[in-house]
């Protein structure tokens, strides 16, 4: 493969290619919660708005809220009328279910804040990556790490978070998610839209990341040209006390 030498939007990718990679894991969530009519549901870090999206199909009232502009506007585009997406975490607002599906370790403070207004007994669910040897991506992350010139921070703990935040725990589980990609190029926008590379681009050329990354998928490209690439994400249910 060669360098895709297609225009870097990380936004627009992360809407068109990536984000449908995690629908199992929505769905497995809500699912679980019994996220429906009614139910209302906060999104933080909701990028370009799927997981609302969904939430919205069965009948929530959903807010969102990243602090990714692009991310907002296309948000803003592709969910209902009336629904809100902004770029800071609403104050004191209502909630039943509080969801964090791209937890990092920095969010503690946000979601910190979050939970001292939150309702008592609403649901936080965090999420991230799932056991190394479960995550196909594994090789890709490690990637992002050594052009960043840092060492390997893949995994947030969620356990840890949710106790930093004053949160009671209440469950977890695993979710397979599966990134499939039409070829080679889809799936270096794809990474790249992750954030998982922003630090990288910054100190790197790009062009030099793309070749990186595309040397890392391949034993996960077929004879086709397709991507395959198996990963398990997990949650952490949590009750404000």
């Amino acid at each position: 493969m060669t360098p895709t030498l297609v225009p870097h939007h990380p936004a627009r990718d992360w809407a068109e290619i990536q984000e449908r990679m995690l629908v199992p894991l929505y769905e497995a969530v809500y699912d679980r919660l019994g996220v429906g009519a009614g139910t209302r549901v906060l999104g933080l870090r909701c990028g370009s708005g799927l997981a609302l999206l969904m939430a919205a199909a069965r009948g929530a009232r959903v807010t969102g809220a990243d602090r990714d502009h692009a991310r907002v506007e296309l948000a803003r585009a592709r969910l209902p009328e009336g629904v809100t997406v902004m770029e800071e975490p609403p104050e004191g607002a209502v909630h039943d279910v509080i969801t964090a599906f791209h937890t990092t370790d920095a969010m503690l403070p946000e979601l910190s804040a979050l939970t001292r207004t939150a309702l008592s007994g609403a649901t936080v669910v965090v999420a991230g990556w799932g056991p190394p040897e479960r995550c196909s991506t594994e090789a890709v992350l490690r990637v992002a790490a050594r052009l960043a010139d840092r060492r390997p921070a893949l995994r947030t703990d969620l356990e840890g978070l949710v106790a930093g935040a004053g949160l009671r725990p209440a469950g977890s589980g695993r979710v397979s998610c599966p990134f499939g990609y039409a070829n080679g190029g889809s799936a270096v926008r794809g990474l790249l839209s992750t954030g998982a590379f922003d630090e990288a681009v910054r100190v790197r050329d790009l062009t030099q990341v793309e070749k990186e990354i595309e040397e890392a998928i391949a034993p996960y490209t077929r004879a086709d040209g397709t991507v395959w690439m198996p990963n398990v994400f997990r949650y952490v249910i949590a009750r404000v006390p």
